[in-house]
C-alpha cells in the first residue's frame, strides 16, 4: 500500500470518516474535525497574525513606501491620495474610520469600489443567514434524537425525528429566497451605477467612452475613405492595427540597449568618482573633475564587455558600442515603419479602433452589425483604454482566433481536472490517523502527541489548500493571454469565470465528495440523478474542515495583506542590489501593485458559496465565513486606500459575474437538502425543497434575460442624452414614474408606519430597488459627495488623439538616457558626446552620493523620465 492507494481514497475517507456520520454511530477516530481541531487551528493562526500587525506597526513608519505610498508618491494625482494627517503608529486607524469607501470610488475606481461592496455584500448575506438560521436550526439539531457530540451536535446529522426536517425546509425557502432577492437587487443597483458612472461628464469625455475595437477587419475597413461605408456617418477616425511582428522586436531591442547603455554609463561614472576619491585620499589634494584626466587613464576607467554576437568574443568599449547600436536600431526601425505603412493586405489579420463623435453613437456602433462577412470586425469591445491592448493578439487571422479560444479552454479545463492529483495529497493531512490505521508504513503518526495530530488535521490541510489554490488563476492568466485575448481586462474576466470554476470544483465539491476532479465528473456524468445522494452524503461530514478553512484564510491571509512582507523584502533587496541605474530606482520606487480581479473575485465569492450550502446543514459556517470574510474587508480597504493602484478596469462586469456566481451557493445547498430528505424519507420536505428548486432555476433565467442586456450594453435613450451633458437627464431606466413622484409616493408609504421613517430608510432603500437603485436616483447619489468633480473631464491635444490608438512601436521615441550628476562631472561630459550623436541624454533628478546612486523621490515631477498620466 502506496502513495497511489492514498490518491484513489475519496474524500469521504479523508474528510467524511474524520466527523460522525449522520446515519451511522460509529465514534470519531483521533484528529477529527472537532472542537479541538478548531482550537489547534485557531490558536496559532491568531498568534501568527497578532505577530504580523505588531511588526506592521513597527514597520510602518520607516517604510512608506511599502505601507502608505498613496499618501505621498508622486505619480499619484493630488487631488486622488489619501488623506493623512499625520506620521504616528496608529493614524491610519483613524482613516480607515473617518474616510468612506465612496472615496475609493472617485479616487481609485469603479471596481475597487464595488470590490468592497462586493465583500460588504458576502458579511451581510452570512450574518443574515445566521440570524436566521442560529436561533431555529441549532435548537432543533441539538434536541434532533442523534447521539452526536461536539459542534456535530448542532448540524443536521444529529437529526433523527423526521417531522424536525420542516424547520430546515422552510428555513431554505426563507434564506435562499433572500439571497436570490440580494443578488437581484444588487444587480439593478449595478445596472444604475454603471449608467450613472458612464454617463457622468468626466467619464463620458473620456477618449475611450467613444472609442470601439473591431477585431478581424477587412483591409478595406482599415483605410480612413471607407469610415462611412462600414462604420456609419458618425465614425470621425479610424486606427489600423496590423502585423508588426519585427518593429516591434526592433524598438524592444533598441530600448534594452538604451537600458545598457545606461548601466554602462552609470558603471563609468562610478568609476571615475572612486578612482578620485583614492587618489584624494592618498594625496591630500584637491578633487579633479573627467576632464583633467589623461586619455589613459580615461579609457581605462570605462566599462568593456566582449561581444556574444557578430564578432564573438572581441572586446570593445561598451559606452561607445551600445551607442553606435543604437544608431543603427533607430534606422532600422524608420526603415520597418515605412515597409509596415506601406503593406496593403492583410488577409482579415487585422484589427481596426474607431472613434465615433459622441458616446451614444459608439454604443449603436458596438451593437449593430458593421458587415456582412462571415467573422468580420467581430468581436468587438468598448471603453478599451490603449495600456490595457495586448497588440500581438489583435492581428490574429479569424480562424486562429476561434482555434486558440477553444485550445485555451480545453487546456484550462484539463488543469481545473487534473488539479485534483496535489488536492489528493491536502485531504490526507485532514485525516491523518485514518491513514496511519489502514496503511502501515503510516502506522508511526499513531505514536504523535494529540496536539501535533490536531494542528496536521486542523492547521495544514487549509495552509497547503491556499497554497495550491493560489497559483491556478495565475496559470490561467498567462493561457488566456498567450491564446489570443485582445486585452487585459478581458483576460482578467475570462480568469474569474474559471477560477471560479476551480473554486467550487476542487476547493469546494471534489476536496468534499471523491479524490478527484475525474471521478466527480465522470459518476455524474453516467448518473446526473446522483448528484443530491452524493451532497447528501458527503457535504454534512466534511462542515467541521471548512471551519478551520475560513479561520486559517481570515486570519492568516488578511494579516499577511497588512503586513505585506514579501513586497517590502522584495523592495529591499531589488533596490540594494539590482537598481543599477536612476530608470530602475526610479521603477521601483514608484511602481505599485495592482488587483487581481480574475483572482480576488471567485475566492471569496467561493466562501459565501460554501456558507450558503451549509446553512441549512451546518449553520455554524456562516459565522466563520462572516468573521473570516471581516478581516478580509478591513485588509482589502487598507489596501485600496493605501497601498495599491488596479492596473484593470472592467467598469463593474467583474462585480456582476461575480453575483450570478453567488446563485451557484444556493443550488448546491438546495440539492444537498434533497438528498439529504431523500435519505431520511422525508417526503414533504423533500417535496418544498424541489418546488423551491425550480423556483430558483426559473428566478435565474428570467433575470438573466432580463438583466444581462442592461449589463453589457448602455441603453440607447440614455447614451443619446449624454451627449448634451449640461442638460437633466430623462426618466429613469428601470422606473416607470418621475423620480421626485415615485420617492414621494414611497416617502408617503413610510411615514404611514408608526416607526420614524429615518429608522426605515435603510431598509426601503434595500426593498425598493426600482427606485433608489435607479440611474436617476444613483446620478445623484454620485453627484452628493464633494470628492465627486463634474469638471474633471480630460482634455486631449490632436496630437496625441492621432496617436493614442496606434501602435507603439510606431510612434515610440528613442529614451532618454537618465544618467546621475557627481563630484566630477562625469554626467556632463558623457552628456554632451551621447548629444552629438543624437542620443539625449538628461543629468536632473538623480545624483551619486559617495557610491550610493540617489533619485529625487520628492519632487517627481522634475525627473525626466516622468509622464503625466492620462485618463483615456
Amino acid at each position: 500500500m502506496g502513495v497511489q492507494e492514498i490518491l484513489s481514497l475519496s474524500a469521504g475517507d479523508i474528510m467524511g470518516n474524520n466527523s460522525f456520520d449522520a446515519w451511522d454511530d460509529k465514534p470519531k477516530p483521533r484528529g477529527s474535525g472537532s472542537l479541538a481541531s478548531v482550537v489547534s487551528a485557531f490558536i496559532p493562526t491568531w498568534g501568527t497574525a497578532s505577530l504580523f500587525i505588531v511588526i506592521f506597526i513597527v514597520l510602518r513608519g520607516r517604510f512608506p513606501k511599502i505601507y502608505s505610498p498613496r499618501t505621498f508618491i508622486g505619480t499619484i494625482p493630488q487631488k486622488d491620495r489619501t488623506p493623512s494627517a499625520r506620521r504616528s503608529y496608529f493614524d491610519w486607524v483613524h482613516t480607515l474610520r473617518a474616510v468612506s469607501d465612496k472615496f475609493i470610488l472617485y479616487h481609485v475606481s469603479l471596481d475597487a469600489y464595488l470590490y468592497l461592496r462586493f465583500l460588504r455584500t458576502l458579511i451581510f448575506l452570512c450574518v443574515v443567514g445566521a440570524a436566521i438560521t442560529w436561533p431555529i436550526l441549532m435548537p432543533i439539531n441539538a434536541t434532533g434524537g442523534g447521539t452526536s457530540s461536539q459542534l456535530d451536535r448542532i448540524s443536521i446529522g444529529n437529526v433523527k425525528k423526521k417531522n424536525h426536517l420542516y424547520a430546515h425546509a422552510v428555513i431554505a425557502w426563507v434564506y435562499f429566497g433572500f439571497v436570490m432577492f440580494t443578488v437581484a437587487r444588487e444587480r439593478l443597483w449595478l445596472i444604475g451605477l454603471r449608467q450613472a458612472w458612464n454617463l457622468s461628464k468626466p467619464n463620458a469625455k473620456r477618449l475611450s467612452s467613444r472609442v470601439v475595437l473591431f477585431l478581424s477587419a477587412p483591409t478595406a475597413a482599415l483605410k480612413q475613405d471607407n469610415m462611412e461605408r462600414y462604420f456609419g456617418p458618425d465614425a470621425t477616425r479610424v486606427w489600423p492595427v496590423t502585423k508588426a511582428d519585427k518593429l516591434e522586436s526592433l524598438v524592444s531591442s533598441r530600448d534594452s540597449l538604451v537600458e545598457e547603455l545606461e548601466a554602462a554609463e552609470v558603471q563609468l561614472i562610478k568609476n571615475v568618482n572612486k578612482w578620485l576619491r583614492s587618489r584624494q585620499n592618498k594625496r591630500n589634494g584637491n578633487a579633479k573633475t573627467f576632464d583633467d584626466l589623461p586619455d589613459e587613464t580615461k579609457s581605462s576607467l570605462r566599462p568593456t564587455h566582449r561581444l556574444k554576437t557578430t564578432e564573438v568574443g572581441k572586446k570593445v568599449d561598451s559606452i561607445n558600442w551600445y551607442c553606435e547600436q543604437i544608431k543603427n536600431k533607430e534606422a532600422e526601425i524608420e526603415k520597418a515603419r515605412d515597409s509596415n505603412e506601406n503593406a496593403d493586405s492583410h488577409g482579415g489579420a487585422a484589427a481596426v479602433f474607431v472613434e465615433f463623435k459622441t458616446q451614444a453613437s459608439a454604443q449603436r456602433a458596438y451593437q449593430q452589425i458593421a458587415s456582412a462577412e462571415i467573422l468580420a470586425l467581430n468581436p468587438r469591445y468598448t471603453g478599451v483604454t490603449p495600456n490595457e491592448v495586448l497588440w500581438d493578439n489583435l492581428t490574429l487571422p479569424p480562424a486562429r482566433r476561434i482555434s486558440q479560444n477553444t485550445a485555451a479552454t480545453a487546456l484550462v479545463i484539463a488543469i481545473i481536472i487534473f488539479w485534483s492529483i496535489p488536492i489528493s495529497f491536502v485531504g490526507a493531512f485532514s485525516n491523518i490517523s485514518y491513514l496511519a490505521a489502514n496503511y502501515s508504513w503510516l502506522a508511526w503518526l499513531n505514536r504523535l502527541p494529540d496536539v501535533v495530530i490536531s494542528l496536521l488535521s486542523g492547521l495544514v490541510p487549509p495552509l497547503l489548500l491556499s497554497l495550491l489554490a493560489s497559483w491556478v488563476p495565475d496559470i490561467f492568466r498567462s493561457i488566456f493571454k498567450a491564446f489570443g485575448e485582445p486585452t487585459n481586462t478581458s483576460a482578467e474576466l475570462k480568469v474569474q469565470k474559471w477560477y471560479y470554476v476551480f473554486q467550487v470544483l476542487q476547493i469546494f465539491l471534489v476536496n468534499t465528495i471523491a479524490s478527484g476532479a475525474a471521478a466527480v465528473v465522470s459518476q455524474i456524468a453516467n448518473n446526473p440523478s446522483s448528484v443530491p445522494t452524493l451532497l447528501a452524503d458527503k457535504l454534512p461530514s466534511a462542515a467541521n474542515s471548512y471551519l478551520t478553512y475560513f479561520i486559517v484564510q481570515g486570519l492568516t491571509s488578511s494579516s499577511n495583506n497588512i503586513l505585506n512582507y514579501s513586497d517590502l523584502l522584495s523592495y529591499l533587496f531589488y533596490d540594494r542590489f539590482f537598481a543599477k541605474t536612476p530608470r530602475q530606482k526610479y521603477s521601483i520606487y514608484t511602481q505599485l501593485k495592482g488587483m487581481a480581479w480574475g483572482k480576488l473575485f471567485p475566492k471569496y465569492g467561493n466562501f459565501l458559496i460554501i456558507a450558503i450550502a451549509y446553512s441549512c446543514v451546518a449553520p455554524l459556517v456562516l459565522g466563520f465565513a462572516a468573521v473570516g470574510l471581516i478581516f478580509f474587508y478591513f485588509s482589502y480597504r487598507y489596501m485600496l486606500l493605501y497601498t495599491v493602484q488596479p492596473k484593470i478596469d472592467t467598469k463593474g462586469h467583474c462585480y456582476t459575474l461575480a453575483l450570478q456566481q453567488i446563485l451557484t451557493g444556493v443550488y448546491i445547498a438546495e440539492l444537498c437538502l434533497i438528498g439529504l430528505f431523500g435519505l431520511r424519507q422525508a417526503t414533504g420536505p423533500s417535496i418544498m425543497t424541489g418546488v423551491l428548486f425550480l423556483t430558483t432555476i426559473a428566478f435565474n433565467a428570467t433575470t438573466n434575460k432580463y438583466f444581462a442586456p442592461l449589463e453589457q450594453y448602455l441603453p440607447a435613450d440614455l447614451a443619446q442624452e449624454s451627449g448634451d451633458l449640461d442638460s437633466e437627464e430623462g426618466a429613469p431606466l428601470l422606473s416607470s414614474a418621475e423620480e421626485g413622484e415615485a420617492l414621494s409616493t414611497t416617502q408617503s408609504r413610510i411615514q404611514r408606519l408608526p416607526i420614524p421613517s429615518k429608522y426605515l430608510s435603510p431598509v426601503a432603500r434595500f426593498f425598493n430597488p426600482h427606485v433608489y437603485a435607479s440611474h436617476r436616483a444613483l446620478k445623484a447619489w454620485l453627484r452628493d459627495d464633494a470628492e465627486f468633480d463634474e469638471d474633471d473631464v480630460q482634455t486631449y491635444s490632436e496630437d496625441m488623439k492621432r496617436k493614442a490608438y496606434l501602435h507603439p512601436a510606431y510612434t515610440s521615441r528613442t529614451p532618454l538616457v537618465w544618467l546621475p550628476r557627481d563630484e566630477a562631472s562625469v554626467c556632463e561630459v558623457e552628456a554632451r558626446e551621447n548629444e552629438k550623436e543624437g542620443i539625449e541624454t538628461s543629468c536632473e533628478g538623480a545624483w551619486l552620493e559617495g557610491s550610493k546612486l540617489k533619485v529625487n523621490v520628492q519632487d517627481i515631477r522634475k525627473v525626466p523620465i516622468f509622464k503625466e498620466s492620462v485618463k483615456w
